[in-house]
């Protein structure tokens, strides 16, 4: 793991008091410690580089479409491009966060290019979500990421849904988890247009309207004009899936099964995030493919901070964490996804009815 010299006079030194004014000016002192390291400087030469190469492999993907013509091997096309799109979509959520470039309306312009026009998501969905959970992660009533929806992230909500038919769904949403994110992509196309459709109308909500509807219509023309329809078919189902899972696979780990924080639950920013935050062992390689994800704690603490900074501020970040003995999660990918299956089987047990077990059946028959 790369580390980094601490600036000059960065102590975090643990409070003598639990007042969360205490611990918010620990915060204060480990932004200021990240400010003068240089981790908030934007990186336009790794941006550029980055969307350079998905650029490139995007055009190989569309011209080994063209020479392929009506073959099977299309589906490898396909499984290339939902890589592309999701590394696409990365970038996508670094503009929303004012990463990539240092004016805001520059970033919000090419982030609704590629979420609308390059990756088919709505824009202004995103960041209305995305900024709410940011804001409160993991909180009850406040993080729309864990809202009850065909999956549940709290027993509480298994057992409301009880009288409904996701409750055979959610007794098993832990082993069904990632089966189920092959139909994400899906959803995220149908929610763009769902939500964008009931919004007031606006120039944005033009603007993206169109972006997605012209990308979808040729795209989709494109695709079954070069191929039978049986692979058409294929090709979408593998394109779909593939997004939907790499996705998933990477946005998962971040924060499921991490404490849940009641709705009147009131903590300093500093411990909020950290708390409700999981990382992702794997050092540069795991920051590419996860498009810094991986570093979900630092990013939550500094969501402006550019994607190749964040390993040198985890060095800061487990250090103030550990001078002021705040738990900072840290585990490998394949056991954090061990960890959401768990998690989501054991709220998931809450959808049960309490006689609902062989032996009570067993004994009730007799």
């Amino acid at each position: 793991m790369t580390t980094t010299e601490m600036p000059p006079g960065f102590r975090a030194t643990r409070p003598r008091t639990s007042d969360p004014r205490a611990l918010t000016s620990t915060y204060t002192e480990l932004s200021r410690a990240v400010r003068e390291a240089g981790l908030l400087r934007k990186t336009y030469g790794y941006y550029g580089v980055m969307a350079a190469v998905l650029t490139l492999a995007l055009g190989g993907l569309v011209t080994a479409f063209v020479l392929l013509g009506d073959s099977w091997w299309q589906l490898l096309v396909a499984l290339g491009l939902g890589i592309v799109m999701t590394q696409f979509s990365f970038l996508t959520h670094e503009a929303a966060h004012r990463v990539v470039f240092e004016s805001g309306p520059v970033n919000d312009r090419v982030g609704r290019l590629l979420a609308n026009g390059v990756v088919g998501i709505s824009y202004s969905w995103w960041m209305s979500k995305h900024t709410r959970h940011h804001a409160n992660p993991n909180k009850v009533g406040k993080d729309p990421d864990i809202n009850p929806d065909f999956i549940v992230f709290r027993r509480e909500d298994a057992v409301e849904a009880r009288a409904s038919w996701l409750t055979r769904v959610h007794r098993y949403q832990g082993w069904l988890f990632f089966p189920l994110l092959t139909l994400e992509g899906l959803n995220l196309h149908v929610t763009a247009y769902r939500t964008l459709l009931a919004q007031k109308k606006s120039r944005d909500k033009t603007l993206e309207l169109s972006l997605i509807t012209v990308r979808l219509v040729t795209v989709t023309a494109l695709v079954f004009w070069a191929l039978p329809v049986g692979l058409a078919l294929a090709f979408f189902a593998v394109w779909g899936a593939v997004f939907g899972v790499y996705m998933g696979a990477s946005f998962a780990p971040n924060h499921k099964g991490m404490k849940i924080l009641a709705a009147d639950s009131k903590l300093d920013f500093l411990s909020k995030q950290v708390l409700t935050s999981r990382n992702i062992r794997g050092g540069r390689v795991m920051n590419v493919l996860m498009g810094g994800l991986n570093f979900q704690i630092e990013h939550h603490l500094f969501p402006s901070m550019p994607r190749p900074h964040l390993i040198a501020a985890q060095t800061m970040v487990k250090e103030h964490c550990e001078r002021l003995d705040i738990p900072y999660t840290e585990t490998g990918l394949i056991e954090s996804y061990g960890i959401v299956v768990r998690y989501l089987n054991d709220v998931g047990l809450g959808a049960r009815d309490p006689f609902d077990c062989p032996l009570y059946q067993q004994l009730r028959g007799r």
